[in-house]
C-alpha cells in the first residue's frame, strides 16, 4: 500500500470512525481502524461488531492495499499534523509509514486478516428523511432512553413507522417521549435503534433540509450520509406498548409559558436537589401553578400564571424530567393535560401533535417529610412504573 491524500480530510475521517471504537474492547483488534486503498479511493472503517463507522476520502493511490492500524493513536497522531499532504506506505513488516515534510513516524499495524468484517446490510428498504428532522427527534427522545441494563429494549429508541409518518418513542419506565414526523416512505415497520448508535448519527448530522437515505431490515439499520455511512445492530425484543399508556381524556388542562415555567421548575430544582430527590409539588388553582420545593436549607414557593381548564390539582414530579423535556423543544407555550395525583401527565404542543412527554407522579406524602439522608432517594421514586 502507498497512497497520499490532503491532511485535514484524512484527520477528520480518522476523528469521525473513530466513534465506533468502544472504550470497553474486549478484543485488542477492535481497537484497530481498517484503512483500505483501492482505486481513487481510501476507505476507513471501524466496529465493535455493534456500530461501525465508514468513510470514503479521495486519495493518490499509488499501491492498493489494506491494513488495520491502532486506532486511537492514529487518530491523535494526524490530528496534530498540520501538513496539507500526508503520505502513508506499508512496508513488508507490516509496519505503517507516516511521511510528512521532512519527517516521518512508523507503527505497527495488527494483522488486518483478523479483523471482523462487519455484516452489510443489503435490504432495499428504507426511508428518506431529512437532515434535520432526524436530528431533532434524537435530541427530543434520547433522554428518555433508560440507562440500566434491567431491560435491554428500552436502551433505544423505537422507529414505529407506518407509510409516510415516523413515531419516534424512548422510555426508561417513569417517563415517555414521543415525536412524530413525516417521511417517505412505503415501509411499515417498528425497530429499536441503540442510543450509543443515535448518538454517533447526531454527531454526523446538521440542521439542513437535505433528504437521507435509511436503510432497514429486521436486525440492522443503516444511514447513508454518501461518503460516510453509519451501521448499527437493532436491539431485539418487543417494545412497550406505548400506545396502551397514553390516555386520550384529561381532567385539567394548562397552557403555560414554556420559558416561565422552566425558569420557575430550575430555581425550585436547586433546592429539592438537596432534600427531596429533585421532587417539586404542583398546586394548580385559580389560573396559577404554585412549584413549591423544600428542605432543611429552607423551601421555595414559585407562582406562574396558566390558563387552565377543569379540576384544581395537587400533585408531585421529578423536576428534571420536565426540565429535559421543556429544553428540547423551542415552543413559545405548551399544554400541560393532568388527571389525578397518581396518574400520569403529559406535555404537549398547544396545536399539533409532533411531539408528547408523558411522566410518572412522585407519591405526595413522601413530600411532606424531610427523608433522613439514609432514606433520600426513596422521595424519588414514581407512584408507579412501568
Amino acid at each position: 500500500m502507498l497512497l497520499s491524500c490532503h491532511g485535514v480530510e484524512l484527520s477528520d475521517a480518522f476523528l469521525s470512525v473513530s466513534k465506533a471504537i468502544s472504550n470497553k474492547v474486549t478484543n485488542p483488534i477492535l481497537e484497530g481502524i481498517k484503512i483500505t486503498a483501492e482505486d481513487d479511493t481510501l476507505t476507513l472503517s471501524a466496529t465493535d461488531t455493534e456500530l461501525s463507522i465508514e468513510r470514503k476520502i479521495k486519495a493518490n493511490i499509488k499501491t492498493e492495499g489494506e491494513a488495520v492500524v491502532p486506532g486511537k493513536f492514529i487518530t491523535e497522531f494526524i490530528k496534530k499534523l498540520t501538513n496539507e499532504m500526508i503520505e502513508l506506505e506499508l512496508n513488508e513488516k507490516n509496519q505503517m509509514l507516516i511521511r510528512y515534510d521532512d519527517s516521518h513516524s512508523i507503527i505497527q499495524c495488527y494483522n488486518v486478516l483478523e479483523y471482523p468484517s462487519f455484516e452489510k446490510l443489503e435490504s432495499s428498504e428504507y426511508f428518506a428523511i431529512s437532515k434535520k428532522d432526524l436530528k431533532t427527534i434524537i435530541n427530543k427522545t434520547r433522554f428518555s432512553v433508560a440507562v440500566d441494563d434491567s431491560r435491554p429494549i428500552l436502551k433505544g429508541v423505537l422507529f414505529d413507522i407506518d407509510k409516510n409518518i415516523l413515531n419516534a418513542v424512548a422510555l426508561d419506565g417513569y417517563r415517555l417521549a414521543k415525536v412524530k414526523k413525516n417521511i417517505r416512505s412505503n415501509l411499515t415497520i417498528s425497530i429499536v435503534i441503540p442510543a450509543r448508535s443515535l448518538d454517533e448519527i447526531s454527531r454526523i448530522l446538521d440542521d439542513s433540509d437535505d433528504m437521507i437515505n435509511v436503510y432497514v431490515d429486521k436486525s440492522t439499520l443503516m444511514v447513508d450520509f454518501g461518503d460516510t455511512k453509519v451501521t448499527t445492530r437493532l436491539l431485539e425484543g418487543d417494545f412497550v406498548n406505548y400506545k396502551q399508556i397514553i390516555s386520550a381524556n384529561y381532567e385539567t388542562i394548562c397552557v403555560i409559558n414554556k420559558t416561565q415555567f422552566e425558569d420557575a421548575l430550575e430555581r425550585a430544582s436547586l433546592l429539592s436537589k438537596v432534600g427531596q430527590g429533585n421532587c417539586v409539588k404542583f398546586e394548580i388553582k385559580e389560573k396559577n401553578l404554585c412549584i413549591t420545593s423544600n428542605s432543611e436549607i429552607g423551601n421555595v414557593k414559585e407562582n406562574v400564571p396558566v390558563n387552565t381548564s377543569g379540576k384544581d390539582l395537587l400533585i408531585a414530579f421529578n423536576a428534571r424530567y420536565f426540565i429535559e423535556s421543556l429544553r428540547a423543544n423551542q415552543e413559545e407555550f405548551v399544554k400541560i393535560c393532568f388527571n389525578s395525583p397518581a396518574n400520569p401527565c403529559v406535555i404537549v404542543p398547544v396545536e399539533g401533535d409532533e411531539f408528547l412527554y408523558l411522566k410518572l407522579p412522585v407519591s405526595i406524602c413522601l413530600l411532606y417529610t424531610t427523608p433522613s439522608p439514609r432514606d433520600r432517594s426513596v422521595s424519588s421514586i414514581p407512584s408507579s412504573g412501568w
